[in-house]
């Protein structure tokens, strides 16, 4: 993913066509050791395509993927019932949890 980061933000500051040495030169500065064969591919793989393009061919791709949980199921006729007697035990559970606060901040402090 940082090859292809490093590719967009090659093109995005005015490098149409980026090569191996200008994903290596940007991974360099920010400190990232970068694997000339992993740069070659990126570079094959995307060369010849404007950024417009691979946006329009990921978004398709992107359809099948799942963003998140689905709606959840609304209860059954009745069901609201057995939901609203066990939502008294829930509050009497939380209450009876003892609250623990941790000073453990691991040597860091926020105002330190």
């Amino acid at each position: 993913m940082r090859y292809v980061a490093s590719y967009l933000l090659a093109v995005l500051g005015g490098n149409e066509h980026p090569s191996v040495a200008d994903i290596e030169n940007i991974l360099g500065a920010v400190g990232i050791d970068a694997d000339g064969e992993k740069a070659k591919l990126v570079v094959s793989k995307l060369k010849g395509k404007t950024i417009s393009e691979l946006i329009a061919e990921g978004s398709k791709h992107l359809v099948s993927v799942s963003g998140g949980g689905g709606a959840s199921a609304a209860p059954a006729t009745g069901g609201s019932a057995p939901a609203a007697a066990s939502a008294p035990a829930e509050e009497k559970k939380k209450k009876e949890e003892p609250k623990e606060e941790s000073d453990d901040d691991m040597g860091f402090g926020l105002f330190d």
